[in-house]
């Protein structure tokens, strides 16, 4: 188990090329993002501005996870209103926010799904382009999501509120690999 501010200290001196993430109390390290994964990024990112002008998908956004707080993650993507994070240093607080975006295997992402929940973070979507599954979690409490859908990549995907936007995932099957 590793403290918060130890996993800080090391943050702040880690390589660009190394994203660092404490998720229960463990030290995590994210791999590099390829180019499918920045694609995925960005037309989820296009799809939700051109529904809600208002909203962004902010990119690797360092945010305070867990019921306690005592977990830091960057998720791939952060979806919130337009400058929710004016001001905040390299951690932030998950109030304000309404979805996180995880482009990961649904293996790997029990644990931070389970903190964004903890953390009232209201929706978490996970794309996993290896099995081509697209899950959308919803209604946190205090430990998980309570309720989880899947789709297949190339479904309608409808974003309950906040977001209140469906995703065509068609174009999502280009980067499954």
């Amino acid at each position: 188990m590793m403290s918060v501010e130890d996993f800080e200290a090391l943050a702040r001196t880690c390589p660009e090329t190394v994203t660092l993430e404490l998720i229960n109390g463990r030290l995590e390290v994210k791999p590099v993002p390829d180019g499918d994964h920045d694609e995925i990024i960005m037309w989820v990112a296009m799809q939700c501005t051109q529904q809600q002008p208002e909203l962004r998908l902010y990119r690797e956004r360092g945010l305070r996870i867990g019921g306690d707080r005592n977990g830091r993650a960057r998720p791939d993507g952060t979806l919130a209103r337009v400058g929710r994070f004016s001001g905040d240093g390299e951690w932030s607080s998950p109030d304000r926010l309404l979805m996180t975006v995880d482009v990961a295997s649904c293996d790997d992402s029990h644990e931070k799904a389970c903190g964004y929940a903890a953390a009232g973070i209201p929706l978490c979507l996970l794309i996993d382009r290896r099995s081509g599954a697209f899950a959308v979690r919803s209604e946190p409490d205090t430990v998980r999501y309570r309720r989880q859908r899947l789709y297949d990549l190339g479904e309608a995907v409808p974003l309950p509120h906040p977001v209140g936007i469906t995703l065509d995932t068609e174009e999502l099957k280009n980067y499954a690999r």
